[in-house]
């Protein structure tokens, strides 16, 4: 039988979970980040929520030892659960990765539109109060077809220029905090709470699960090491990836704030990062050095979450709790062709919908981030290992849980409202009829033997 491709080490680990974690979130939403938190109030729940994230890393690294399983959270949960629980937690996960790729797709446009005025032109329709631009579905559809090819050619294609795209995202990241501190004042950072401290922090915390999720996207790819890699190294790439990840946003929180006053970003502009920068510098080149940064992120998010959320809808299949054709191999390749093509279509389609008819979607991507890493950890928890792994996991699950309830229940500031919940809906729907093939293919298998 074909085999995925065994070619990934350390470093290719570290660009996949790094990749999958940071893409132009921090662009788009950072004046929501410091409106909820102020800059102290962003860092210290960015700290928490990362603080807390290290033992769910912890237990992802020894579940990856244990069963280096494509499937991840799917194999984790079979191991301890019915199938159905498998299957939830896996179609949760395979939305928090497939969400980023189209909203990476829109993106692009967005940011290219702002540099080039000439592209917000051609209107297709409106979602919303946001409208649809022809160059716009374009350049997305354009991003989705290098990427599903790019995927198509082989793993080692994929993180060769995975690492390219870190690598560069992180120099310039560097080249645009070194120049704000050029321009900025440490007045800009008063007040640093937006509320009390403690409503600030735990505002900002909420969104670290979507904001920080991709650190268990390394197990996802576990099948393909390479054959020299040492297998404790994968709970070296989930931490240092909980770290990197860290040091990125107390980065990017501590530049804005200190080039401009944060109480003075106008969340109605586009970027309002990159006006910022530009009142700082006064300055036009600014602006493409932040909005370039930003490109090159969408590039290692779209191309990292398209790798990850692959290969658990090749895993799924393989595991007959989705169609047996997305678990099929190229031959020459090794890549799960038929699920990087399904992913590559969910992709194009989603295009079409807009930024608007993504945004309550991503709401409840962060809220499947949480889902399964509860679940993972609740399966490990169940398997009774050591004492100090046990307190590990039995800690994991209760800070997702928390994760879950902060966003679901009303009484909680930042909590779903009817559009969350209606999106939720109609992706567990999408998920029974998706999951209906495979358990009628299973009946007739079981019947077939008796």
């Amino acid at each position: 039988m074909t085999h995925l491709a065994r070619k990934l080490r350390l470093l290719d680990y570290l660009a996949l979970g790094f990749g999958t974690m940071v893409g132009t979130a921090w662009l788009v939403v950072m004046d929501d980040i410091l409106r909820r938190g102020g800059p102290f109030g962003a860092i210290l729940g960015f700290t928490a929520g990362a603080l807390m994230l290290l033992p769910i890393g912890h237990v992802y690294g020894r579940l990856v030892n244990l069963i280096p399983d494509a499937a991840g959270e799917v194999a984790y949960t079979a191991r301890v659960f019915p199938s159905g629980i498998s299957f939830a937690t896996g179609w949760m996960m395979f939305l928090a990765y497939l969400l980023t790729c189209p909203f990476e797709a829109l993106a692009a446009g967005r940011i290219a539109g702002y540099l080039f005025p000439a592209l917000n032109t051609i209107e297709l329709y409106r979602v919303g109060s946001y409208a649809v631009y022809l160059p716009h579905v374009v350049l997305g559809l354009v991003v989705t077809v290098f990427f599903t090819w790019l995927n198509y050619r082989g793993i080692q294609t994929s993180t060769r220029f995975l690492k390219f795209t870190t690598f560069t995202f992180l120099a310039l990241v560097v080249v645009f905090a070194l120049a704000g501190l050029q321009h900025g004042t440490i007045q800009n950072l008063h007040p640093i709470f937006s509320h009390s401290p403690l409503i600030s922090v735990l505002l900002v915390w909420q969104v670290v699960p979507w904001l920080m999720s991709g650190f268990e996207s390394v197990v996802k790819s576990s099948e393909e090491a390479s054959p020299e890699f040492r297998h404790e190294n994968f709970s070296v790439a989930i931490i240092v990836t909980i770290f990197a990840g860290l040091i990125f946003f107390w980065t990017v929180i501590s530049s804005v704030s200190y080039v401009a006053p944060w109480k003075g970003l106008n969340g109605s502009l586009q970027f309002p990062t990159a006006v910022a920068f530009e009142n700082a510098f006064h300055a036009r080149w600014i602006v493409t050095l932040v909005l370039g940064t930003a490109l090159v992120a969408l590039l290692q998010a779209f191309n990292a979450n398209m790798v990850a959320a692959s290969r658990l809808l090749f895993a799924m299949s393989r595991r007959n709790l989705l169609l047996p054709p997305m678990s099929r191999i190229h031959a020459k390749n090794h890549t799960p062709v038929p699920a990087i093509l399904a992913v590559g279509g969910a992709t194009a389609a989603a295009i079409f919908l807009g930024e608007a008819g993504l945004v309550p979607i991503l709401e409840v991507g962060a809220v499947a981030c949480a889902v399964g890493w509860m679940s993972a950890c609740a399966s490990y928890l169940m398997m009774k290992p050591t004492i100090l792994d046990r307190m590990a996991a039995a800690f994991g699950v209760l800070v997702t849980m928390a994760m879950v309830l902060v966003k679901v229940l009303p009484i909680v500031p930042g909590h779903f409202t009817r559009y969350e919940w209606i999106a939720l809906a109609m992706w567990v729907a999408l998920g029974i009829v998706a999951r209906l093939p495979a358990r009628a293919r299973m009946a007739r298998v079981a019947t077939a033997s008796d």
